[in-house]
């Protein structure tokens, strides 16, 4: 049986940040066959949604809205003013994400990507509790907008605090919102899940969204990851929503730098996007 869900691509795999200039990208999006762009939200202020949504119109593409979520942008952090700056960050996001008929804004909105230490479990507590409350808080926003927000795991090296399904989960059931729900990407989960296939069963209809990539972060199907598995956990929750590839590009050093790209993983960025659509449209109908 076939899955019945969407394909997309995020901008990242080409350039950095997201303004007027990135709309160059949806025809070629388009031609290439994927349903909707990514559209990472680095600077708010420099997305113009007006232009956005003529772009997305005129290609005929869906949006759908991901956070970058850097150093000043710590719901976990022992300075208030950082919580402020994310809620101002994630009610921007949720501000675009409705104007562009995204119905969620998604990424690891616990605390800073890369905040990954060796805590005290007192430590470790006081800073689950100051996420659990303050995307609680989000959360509320965002349902103002009829957005919900998917909270992304990510791999050790890059947090200490949600790593897991099993981890994400327990924070969603603290946050206690109907809002709150689940962006899995499958980077992180080569590293971190001891079973793919349970993980998702796990998250089940928490989960609106799944980011792929390859386990070193390249075009799908180039590697070792076990697609089976991802195809067996979302056929047992009767997954039916979006899949998009998002890896990065070497050439924006800044972002480069900050994802630990140190070479070019493909010849070619647009052979990435192609082939790696080939591949997932292919995956995805298997039997």
């Amino acid at each position: 049986m076939g899955l019945d869900i969407k394909f997309g691509v995020s901008t990242w795999l080409w350039t950095s940040p997201f303004n007027s200039d990135t709309l160059s990208l949806f025809p070629k999006i388009k031609r290439m066959g994927y349903d909707f762009v990514e559209i990472p939200v680095e600077d708010p202020s420099l997305i113009d949604v007006e232009k956005v949504n003529e772009a997305l119109l005129k290609n005929d593409l869906k949006a759908m809205i991901c956070g970058a979520f850097g150093p000043s942008r710590d719901f976990t952090n022992d300075d208030p003013v950082y919580h402020q700056t994310s809620f101002d960050y994630i009610h921007a996001c949720v501000k675009v994400a409705s104007a562009l008929g995204s119905e969620s804004v998604s990424g690891p909105m616990y605390s800073s990507v890369g905040k990954a230490r060796l805590v005290s479990p007192d430590q470790k507590r006081i800073e689950w509790d100051r996420a659990v409350v303050n995307i609680r808080k989000a959360c509320v926003m965002a349902e103002d907008f009829g957005v919900e927000l998917a909270i992304e795991p990510l791999n050790r090296f890059e947090s200490d605090l949600v790593n897991t399904a099993e981890d994400v989960m327990k924070l969603i059931k603290d946050i206690d919102h109907p809002s709150a729900k689940v962006i899995l990407d499958g980077f992180h989960m080569n590293i971190e899940e001891r079973d793919i296939e349970k993980a998702i069963i796990s998250v089940g209809d928490k989960l609106v969204h799944l980011q792929v990539s390859e386990n070193y972060r390249g075009t799908p199907g180039t590697g070792e990851t076990n697609w089976g598995a991802y195809k067996r956990g979302l056929t047992a929750i009767n997954y039916n929503k979006t899949v998009s590839i998002e890896s990065f590009t070497p050439d924006n050093k800044e972002l480069a730098g900050a994802v630990c790209m140190w070479r070019p993983l493909v010849p070619s960025q647009d052979g990435f996007a192609e082939e790696g659509l080939q591949f997932l449209r292919k995956w995805s109908q298997e039997k």
